[in-house]
């Protein structure tokens, strides 16, 4: 492939994994007007499955994507992921229930979930040397850049796009053109069409001459179930931790402990089966490389940190500063937007600076952003929880091309498919592990505090001034003191939410230590492969 056409090539990877990053955000916005069209607010559980469906699908669908890669090659891959995906976003739009919307969303995450390490793979293939982690520092900042967009971009259409209006001035109030154009929440998911076909035409035309290696080798249908049974298990008990209600008409620690358990030993097997197969869905032999296995457990630990920035983030601003879309929306927006730029820029210094300093700059960067936002309070200005985010997201960024490069380098050509989705599996259930966390923490927590504040007729003047102990609880000054009272206690709360966390990334610094791109026989040296640089056996 000529020059010209692997960089219109890696831009459609990119728009590619943009969208599937927009799509792990955007509908977030939008689900207070879905549920007022196709539910009520008592059906909030059974439409977090919008999200949290998604999230699952798109996880359990990374590691066969990535695995089929290296089977069927990365060009056919990609064109049928964006193929669902935008699929998945029409149906979704023309969704008429619920039922219908989880459906869609559950097709539109096989798509996403598929283009992230399909594009990553791709990039690994059409870029060598010093230029792959350019092109994988691309990707991954692409992806940060959907993610930070979704607010803003799902905010944007809701605000704008007002299809009920512009059908009342044509006349028309009802009927099935109404049903499929308002309100305004489909067009959160018809965005992705018209973006998605264009995609898909570029990819055909500049890909038409180009794609991976396939191999003879068949899928490994065994090991593909038990694997997958695995990750959707585990992933559930883990999301579920926190819950009160029974589960599966199961007492909640039960459900949750046999979840795990089954999925772990799911894993086992697949981990068994994989010894014995010639051509496993998923090798574990991989994990015996010291560079694989340490890009995997630093992508785990960073998307712990990660999970706790952003929702510990977009927590303080709502319920400590008790502020609103708009300081949301400039605290997340520097997390991501910085998560983005460091992304693109590790890319970059990939080339010059060793994976190892890279990894560790960028962790040293990300402790001391969590470090920083230990020390909010409710008090402080916007600025200064916008800046300690952004120092976050800058150090997570330039962890992203340090390990994706290492993971993929050392799984070789054949396997670059599962290395990258494995990398990608590794941040995305570290993420789901401390979200997790903080919801079972939290809930636990405020169901504390609302004991002590209304577990009797008078508990309450513990926590007031002693000027208004003499008013009901119902008085406006005592509620004031309360919700002060509150927001100070939430904000003791996550000084040890966010040290954890920069504990937690702190220990990422031991498997960084193992980082470097390793020659292999038969691969020419790496342009800048000497002393100093991301490349070779003595970059360390």
């Amino acid at each position: 492939m000529v020059r010209r056409e692997s960089y219109a090539m890696l831009a459609v990877l990119g728009v590619g994994v943009f969208l599937a990053g927009l799509e792990l955000m955007v509908t977030a916005v939008a689900l207070p007007q879905i549920l007022a069209t196709l539910a009520q607010w008592t059906d909030l559980r059974k439409a977090s499955w919008i999200i949290n469906g998604y999230l699952l699908v798109y996880v359990v669908t990374m590691p066969l994507a990535g695995r089929l890669t290296d089977l069927w090659g990365a060009r056919r891959l990609f064109l049928a992921a964006l193929t669902v995906f935008t699929i998945g976003s029409l149906l979704a739009g023309l969704a008429q229930s619920l039922d219908q919307l989880i459906a869609a969303r559950l097709v539109q995450a096989v798509g996403g979930g598929a283009i992230i390490p399909v594009g990553t793979a791709a990039a690994s293939h059409l870029f060598d040397g010093a230029e792959r982690p350019r092109a994988l520092g691309i990707i991954g900042a692409l992806t940060f850049l959907g993610m930070a967009a979704g607010p803003f971009v799902g905010a944007a259409v809701l605000e704008t796009v007002h299809p009920e209006t512009a059908l009342a001035g044509a006349g028309i109030t009802d009927g099935p053109l109404v049903a499929i154009v308002a309100p305004a929440w489909r067009w959160v998911f018809y965005v992705n069409v018209p973006i998605g076909l264009c995609g898909l035409v570029v990819a055909w035309a500049a890909s038409a001459d180009w794609d991976t290696v396939h191999s003879s080798a068949r899928v490994d249908l065994p090991g593909a179930v038990l694997f997958s049974l695995s990750l959707a298990a585990i992933l559930a008990g883990v999301t579920l931790v926190g819950e009160t209600d029974p589960i599966f008409g199961l007492p909640v620690d039960l459900a949750i402990g046999l979840l795990i358990a089954g999925g772990a030993a799911a894993g086992a097997l697949a981990a068994w089966h994989g010894l014995r197969s010639p051509a496993p869905f998923l090798d574990p032999r991989l994990f015996a490389d010291r560079i694989f296995s340490s890009a995997a457990l630093i992508s785990l630990l960073t998307g712990y940190g990660m999970a706790t920035a952003i929702v510990g983030s977009a927590v303080f601003v709502d319920r400590v500063l008790y502020g609103g879309p708009e300081d949301q929306r400039t605290v997340l927006g520097a997390l991501a937007g910085a998560m983005a730029l460091g992304a693109l820029a590790s890319g970059f210094l990939a080339r010059r600076i060793s994976l190892r300093v890279l990894t560790l700059v960028g962790l040293a960067l990300s402790v001391a952003g969590l470090a920083w936002m230990s020390t909010w309070s409710p008090t402080a200005a916007t600025g200064a929880f916008a800046g300690s985010a952004a120092v976050f997201g800058a150090g997570f960024g330039l962890t992203v091309t340090p390990r994706s490069t290492a993971a993929v380098e050392s799984a070789g050509r054949a396997a670059f498919g599962a290395a990258s989705a494995t990398v990608t599996v590794a941040r995305m259930f570290g993420m789901a592990v401390g979200m997790a966390a903080l919801t079972a923490y939290g809930s636990s927590t405020i169901n504390n505090l609302s004991n002590e504040i209304y577990g009797s007729g008078d508990a309450y003047k513990q926590f007031i001034p002693v000027y208004l102990r003499d008013r009901p609880i119902n008085d406006g000054l005592v509620g004031q003191a309360l919700e002060q009272w509150a927001a100070a206690k939430a904000a003791e709360i996550m000084v040890g939410i966010f040290l954890v966390a920069a504990l937690v990334t702190l220990v990422a610094a031991i498997p960084a230590l193992m980082l470097r791109v390793r020659r292999r026989e038969g691969v020419p040296e790496a342009a800048g492969s000497e002393e100093g640089t991301g490349y070779g056996e003595v970059a360390f």
